[in-house]
Order: structure tokens, then C-alpha cells, then sequence
């Protein structure tokens, strides 16, 4: 049951199949560390399916399947995984010490150790985002608040207010 129900928020989360294995170490190390996973799927799933964007106000909606606001695996499975997201959840990167990713709008990820770290690959997928033309910038997949959340969340103090 807990396979597939982090097999399962892989698959929502993953665009990319060679990275479902680095998501699932992330979700995996930050399960061992007890932080809360953070995972922007579940989120959709408690609002009632996918959308483009999570809103900081989405992040406070109260049902088990919000990973923001209750530690470990939501009650069940986000939907149904396919065979490579069980298959990296069973074999994650191996010596993974990552706990942090932020979508980059592609499709790919930029994956973080540090707090530190992940403000700076949020400011950075920002400012790239930020220098795109506008006919361009529809095309990506917007970077959601939560990663910004989280990103204010770890950021030490005298990088908080860094953030655009």
C-alpha cells in the first residue's frame, strides 16, 4: 500500500521518466527525516484534480491527503502508477542525499540538498522565467507557490526577502 501510494505521487509528479528514481529518493530521504513531503500532487488531488497552479491559500486545505500540513503518506494512493514510478520508489538513486526539487517549466527538475541550496535554484528558475518573451513564457509550466513556499520556508533569514 505505501509503495503505491508513493508511486503514485512520482508518477504525478515526474515528467520525465529518468527522473522518477531522483523523486522517489528525495520523497524517500525526506520520509526517513521525518519533514513533511511537500509534494504539490497531493495537494491538487485534496482540491479535486490537476491544476496548472497551486496557490499559497491551496496549500491550507485541511484533508489528510495535504502533505503540507501532515507528516508521513497521505491515507492511499493519488491515482493509479505506472510501472516505473513503482520501480523507482523499489530502486531510487542510490546515495541520494537530496531533499529538495523545483520545476524547471519543461518538464525537468532542478534537485537541492540544502534549504540554501533550493532558494537559490527557485530564484534562479525565476529569473529565467522572468527573462523569457511573453510569447514564449505561456509554454512552460508555471512554477507553482509551493515551491516558493517551501523555499521561504527553508530559506535562512537573511535570504528571505531575496525571493522575487
Amino acid at each position: 500500500h505505501e509503495i503505491l501510494t508513493l508511486a503514485s505521487i512520482v508518477e504525478a509528479e515526474a515528467m520525465i521518466a529518468a527522473e522518477r528514481p531522483r523523486i522517489a529518493a528525495v520523497y524517500l530521504n525526506r520520509l526517513r527525516r521525518k519533514m513533511l513531503l511537500q509534494a504539490d500532487p497531493t495537494v491538487q488531488y485534496a482540491l479535486g484534480g490537476h491544476r496548472p497552479r497551486i496557490f499559497y491559500s491551496d496549500l491550507r486545505i485541511e484533508s489528510p491527503y495535504n502533505t503540507y500540513m501532515h507528516p508521513g503518506l497521505p491515507p492511499g494512493p493519488i491515482g493509479n502508477p505506472g510501472r516505473s514510478s513503482m520501480q523507482a520508489v523499489l530502486n531510487p538513486t542510490p546515495g541520494s542525499r537530496e531533499l529538495f526539487f523545483v520545476a524547471r517549466g519543461d518538464g525537468s527538475h532542478i534537485f537541492t540538498e540544502t534549504g540554501e541550496q533550493h532558494v537559490a535554484a527557485v530564484a534562479r528558475v525565476r529569473a529565467a522565467r522572468a527573462a523569457l518573451p511573453d510569447s514564449l513564457r505561456g509554454l512552460l509550466v508555471p512554477l507553482d507557490s509551493a515551491a516558493a513556499s517551501t523555499a521561504a520556508r527553508v530559506a535562512p533569514e537573511s535570504l528571505r526577502g531575496s525571493i522575487p
